[in-house]
């Protein structure tokens, strides 16, 4: 890349794409708050109430307008709620304590992305994109006029490069699986990668036609729900855009992002949900770490052949009940009569939580249509419900693969045998039916117990016998689903 000394960055080129010129588009003055005063604006129309405008799904940039979610501009201000999610509270806390200054204007001048990225058609859609921004990475370059005039416009997509040392990958390695090439994987078991943080950035007329429901029934149930923590959804139906209070997500690339939209080059993907006892502890009660792994192997060996992998991983710890309710169900798991059963494996969460799952994968594609995608050639993932909603998206799905047998925990025979019984696809590694899903049964809390290994050692063996049965009768190899 060609860097510019004068202005500090990249050129805008080697940024995103080149859009059709709307410099007719006026942009008003800005206006500063004054902070020794707290202006309320929870009322449309109201005094002091003067949002710029933003369009979302416009065809440009100029046209939509940037996302103003900053304090420093509040009678101009177009979105509720604030940068960061739940961590602005720590934010808050520290203009509070006197340890951040609330005028200070961050130095973005060498923070743009590393890669080119954009804009896709699937950008200028306003029903293919609801739950991100996709000017995020680059608002100071999309919206060079509203910055020029002092507006605060913060960047809700960072993108950079990484080295990736992960033990798994040393082992695969050293066993064979994987073979070092200095590009991709180096000799000591490291890969190299793209990564893009993103937070969520909510269309609020869109998300509502996304999970089916009115978009005064969505404000007024997330005014409700979070103890009407924020006014503005039910007095404000002027502002559109919402920044919720929850984890974003990160996307980890091996290979090349320029090749992601080409439909002739092989796409790895895996959509992967946050789990911090397995992913991070290692904890043997879920097979989320070692699927996560084995989705890297994939991705590497994707990459080394000429393709591209994918790995999306969002902040939803415990099906995004929390990890206090997941903790509160082990509980319940290990506790009821007759032990660990994979028969109630859903049945406990119910019990606690009063639902089984609050991921709601509707909106879970979006990064995907955001980077470009429209053909996975290998999806790692099981989940019927992530499968349905990638394309339902519009993205082709070649081949799904299962996580190998042999990388099932001692522990989670439970988990996977529960989740095949009620739909995930198992291919041609797990066949689950009622008599194999009542043999399968975890440890209990008792560790001094041998019996208690032995009986999930037990209920683990009848879930992989189930899918060596089942490819001894026959069954197409891995059931790979072709979308229609």
């Amino acid at each position: 890349l060609t860097y510019s000394r004068t202005t500090r960055s990249y050129p805008r080129a080697h940024i995103m794409a080149a859009e059709e010129d709307n410099s007719t588009v006026p942009i008003p003055e800005p206006e500063f708050d004054d902070n020794s005063v707290i202006t309320l604006t929870t009322h449309q129309g109201q005094f002091g109430a003067d949002p710029i405008p933003i369009k979302w799904g416009a065809a440009t940039s100029a046209e939509r307008g940037p996302v103003i979610a900053t304090v420093r501009h509040s009678s101009q201000r177009n979105a509720i709620g604030a940068h960061s999610g739940g961590y602005s509270v720590y934010k808050a806390l520290a203009v509070a304590t006197g340890g951040l200054d609330p005028n200070y204007m961050p130095k973005f001048d060498l923070t743009t992305p590393v890669v080119k990225m954009g804009p896709f058609p699937s950008w200028h859609d306003p029903k293919r994109i609801v739950a991100m921004d996709p000017y995020g990475h680059m608002p100071s370059i999309a919206f060079e006029g509203h910055v020029k005039k002092g507006y605060d416009i913060r960047p809700t997509i960072a993108i950079t490069k990484a080295h990736i040392d992960l033990p798994e990958c040393k082992e695969a390695i050293r066993v064979g699986r994987l073979i070092p090439d200095g590009d991709v994987l180096t000799q000591d078991g490291q890969s190299h990668i793209t990564k893009f943080a993103v937070e969520p950035v909510w269309n609020l007329p869109g998300i509502a036609e996304r999970f089916g429901c009115t978009e005064a029934t969505l404000r007024e149930t997330l005014f409700k729900e979070t103890n009407m923590m924020y006014p503005e959804l039910v007095t404000r139906p002027d502002l559109d855009t919402f920044l919720p209070p929850v984890g974003g997500l990160t996307v980890y690339v091996w290979g090349s992002v320029d090749a992601i939209p080409d439909e002739n080059i092989p796409l790895t993907v895996r959509v992967h949900d946050e789990c911090n006892g397995s992913d991070v502890f290692g904890s043997d009660i879920c097979t989320c770490r070692p699927y996560l792994t084995h989705a890297i192997e994939e991705c590497i060996k994707t990459a080394q052949e000429g393709g591209t992998g994918i790995v999306i991983y969002y902040r939803k710890e415990g099906r995004a009940l929390g990890e206090v309710t997941k903790y509160l169900v082990y509980n319940m798991r290990k506790r009821q009569e007759g032990g660990d059963k994979a028969e109630e494996y859903f049945n406990c969460t119910q019990h606690v939580a009063g639902v089984t799952d609050t991921r709601f994968q509707a909106l879970m594609p979006d990064p995907l249509v955001w980077l470009g995608v429209t053909k996975i050639h290998k999806l790692v993932s099981m989940s019927n419900v992530k499968y349905d909603a990638i394309t339902a998206a519009g993205i082709e799905v070649v081949e799904r693969v299962a996580i190998p047998a042999e990388l099932v925990p001692a522990d989670a025979g439970v988990e996977i045998a529960a989740k095949v019984f009620n739909g995930y696809e198992g291919g041609d590694v797990y066949k689950v039916d009622k008599s194999t899903l009542e043999k399968v049964v975890g440890r209990d809390y008792d560790y001094k117990k041998s019996d208690a290994e032995m009986v999930a050692q037990d209920g683990l063996d009848a879930l992989k016998k189930s899918g060596a049965e089942a490819a001894a009768e026959g069954e197409p190899a891995a059931k790979r689903a072709k979308s229609s």
